[in-house]
């Protein structure tokens, strides 16, 4: 299994808006196409205006496929601008488990 962290830093007072705009569109167009979700969180203490998503693939060829069908979909492409000029900066992380993690 091998788990992507996907953090963003958005603008200052971003975060309501752009929750609003996954929970309403986004996440659905996300989920129909890389499956697991393990978690999508946002900072409360700490770094400020971050958000975290973490999807579980079951190879790094599964996560590519899927990555490449949710480029490729109309609906997906035309949703990435509502979240875009949010965003300042990005950071993807590929993660495997150890053996004796409860999430392996």
């Amino acid at each position: 299994m091998f788990y992507e962290i996907r953090t963003y830093r958005l603008k200052n007072g971003a975060i309501p808006q752009y929750l609003r705009v996954v929970e309403e569109e986004g996440i659905a167009i996300q989920k129909a196409h890389l499956g697991n979700l393990v978690g999508y969180y946002y900072s409360e203490i700490g770094t400020i205006n971050e958000i975290v998503h973490i999807w579980s693939y079951v190879s790094l060829d599964d996560r590519e496929a899927r990555r490449q069908r949710l480029a490729a979909d109309p609906e997906w492409q035309a949703f990435l601008p509502r979240i875009r000029d949010l965003i300042e900066v990005a950071e993807n992380k590929i993660m495997k488990p150890a053996s004796f993690s409860p999430m392996g």
